[in-house]
């Protein structure tokens, strides 16, 4: 019995090492270094590797340059990203004033029936037309 256990235990320790080296092994290729190696080496294997190793290179020698380039389109992207939530939120408030105005009924939507009673009485002409 007690060399069971014994057995028990050694297999469950080394489970728990096999375990401990299988998260080592995943952490290590989730690592934002690993996974960022990995795009490069996918990058450079494709037809257009020459292209971004030229890119590259160009980044290395003018770093200025690329910076202020990046710069503007980050700007630019913000600037678009604004107006457009600026032009929805003035959209919203216009919505949202036409639904606090009061329903106006317009000829379109009134249906005459000649048998209902007006609304408003009407005024005897007779009495208000001086001559």
């Amino acid at each position: 019995m007690s060399g069971s256990l014994n057995e028990l235990e050694k297999d469950i320790e080394a489970s728990r090492a096999r375990l401990d080296q299988t998260i080592d092994q995943i952490q290590e290729r989730l690592s934002v270094s690993s996974i960022v190696d990995e795009m490069l080496g996918n990058a450079r294997r494709t037809p257009l590797s020459g292209v971004y190793d030229g890119a590259l290179d160009a980044v290395r020698r003018n770093p200025v340059p690329v910076l202020l380039i990046a710069a503007g389109v980050g700007w630019l992207l913000h600037r678009m990203s604004s107006e457009a939530a600026s032009a929805a939120a003035a959209r919203r408030r216009v919505r949202l004033a036409e639904e606090s105005l009061p329903v106006v009924q317009t000829g379109a939507d009134r249906v005459y029936d000649p048998d209902l009673p007006t609304r408003h009485p009407t005024r005897d002409l007779g009495e208000t037309t001086q001559i």
